[in-house]
């Protein structure tokens, strides 16, 4: 089996695994609580309650035309992953609406259907494909706007299907949705960027060569010096960059109030590093 074949094969079937975990998030949690949080699935759970129509065949049915947009703008490739995972999406929701509720308690429904939908979405997501609907639709103003992440772009264009939440239900079910929509772009948004542990550290210092010296013997960790000009003074000023862990963070401050008080740190968070000592490209 050649390694493009199998990638195919682990595609498919994490997209898969993705879009059952989507279904039984909306089965089991939301839809029998009519939480509708965004997402062409939410927008079915409110024409359902007005129309009894089976939720999967509406995600279906509205998925089509936006699936020729997949393949337009995002590529062929990427199209027939979503084409795969939406239809499978509307299938499975109707194959598993029979299953009874986990809870019918609101705010329970909220947290572990907004986290079980994020997961399944993230997972989808990661494999190179979507859910359609607002999914496809953040996925494909993300290759134009790179500022914003796919969560964030949810959240906007999802913000429309919330607020028809509050006039189908009522407005606590909106609240709850947008509660469940939040969660559910939080774990998408670190399901592809990841749960940083690393912190960036600039440390501007007159001794900045003893505390680099100690960083790398105390801390074991590189540093890079930086030229930086004082935009009130204009004297020179060297800046160390480091990366640490943010288990390291309480010593590497230590380290500078050692050497220099006055010393002025700025620490960032690091969502992912690449190079030795850290992750693989």
């Amino acid at each position: 089996m050649t390694e493009s074949i199998r990638e195919k094969i682990t595609d498919f079937i994490g997209i898969s695994f993705g879009t059952l975990l989507t279904a039984l998030s909306l089965n089991l949690f939301l839809q029998p609580n009519q939480i509708a949080p965004g997402g062409v699935s939410g927008f079915a759970i409110e024409i359902n309650y007005l129309t009894g129509w089976p939720v999967g065949t509406l995600t279906i049915l509205i998925n089509v035309p936006l699936f020729l947009i997949a393949i337009r703008v995002l590529g062929a490739k990427f199209g027939i992953k979503t084409f795969y995972a939406t239809i499978l999406l509307g299938v499975l929701i109707d194959l598993t609406s029979s299953m009874r509720p986990l809870t019918h308690d609101a705010i329970l429904a909220t947290v572990y259907g907004g986290l079980l939908m994020g997961l399944g979405l993230g997972i989808v997501i990661k494999y190179h494909a979507t859910t359609g609907g607002t999914d496809l639709a953040a996925m494909v103003l993300h290759k134009y706007i790179r500022k914003l992440t796919v969560g964030r772009l949810l959240l906007i264009i999802d913000f429309v299907i919330i607020a028809l939440a509050g006039i189908i239900f009522n407005p606590e079910k909106a609240l709850y949705a947008l509660a469940a929509e939040f969660l559910s772009i939080k774990l998408i948004d670190i399901i592809q960027e990841g749960i940083t542990t690393n912190r960036v550290a600039l440390i501007i210092s007159k001794r900045h060569k003893e505390i680099t010296a100690k960083i790398m013997k105390e801390l074991d960790r590189g540093a890079t010096l930086l030229d930086g000009t004082g935009a009130f003074s204009g004297h020179h000023r060297d800046i160390i960059m480091c990366v640490v862990d943010k288990s390291q963070v309480v010593k590497l401050r230590e380290i500078v109030k050692e050497f220099d008080e006055r010393a002025f740190v700025v620490i960032l968070d690091a969502y992912d590093v690449i190079g030795e000592g850290f992750n693989k490209i």
